[in-house]
């Protein structure tokens, strides 16, 4: 598998983030969506990466820089058809290094409170990231989970 950063002009990862897009409002209400949409994902204060397999494009994550010693993990998605084959512990391993390496003490992110999400939150209990109160501009929602982890 291959990481790279990824400058979002593709249009195969516009399709793979529209993807994700309309699967997280069809899972949670408008109110509760926090996945950005591609030109918000093209800020200076996100660095974007996405991972391929054989050329073809199998799962993508970002991190916001929130303060100088603080970032979000933003937009993790894995290809449906390649779920439960280690790539999200590829590429949130991968996150979490470039993260260290990029200064950072602090990795949090915040992802859906449903069963449908608890995939996802048991990867994050796994890379060691704790249930923690909302940061950064989150208000307490119950279709939120906060985590977060010291790097």
């Amino acid at each position: 598998m291959k990481i790279v950063v990824d400058d979002l002009s593709g249009p195969e990862i516009a399709r793979f983030l529209d993807e994700h897009v309309q699967q997280m409002r069809s899972l949670t209400p408008l109110e509760s969506k926090h996945a950005l949409e591609l030109d918000s994902l093209r800020k200076p204060d996100i660095t974007f990466w996405s991972a391929s397999d054989d050329g073809a494009l199998v799962g993508c994550g970002a991190i916001k820089r929130l303060d100088a010693g603080h970032a979000e993990l933003k937009s993790m998605r894995t290809r449906p058809t390649r779920q439960r084959s280690g790539i999200a512990s590829h590429l949130l391993e991968h996150i979490i290094a470039e993260a260290q390496r990029m200064g950072f003490a602090r990795l949090s992110l915040e992802t859906g409170a449903a069963e449908f999400f608890l995939p996802a939150r048991r990867l994050y209990e796994k890379f060691g990231f704790h249930y923690c109160d909302p940061f950064a501009a989150y208000r307490p929602d119950p279709n939120s989970t906060f985590m977060t982890r010291a790097l």
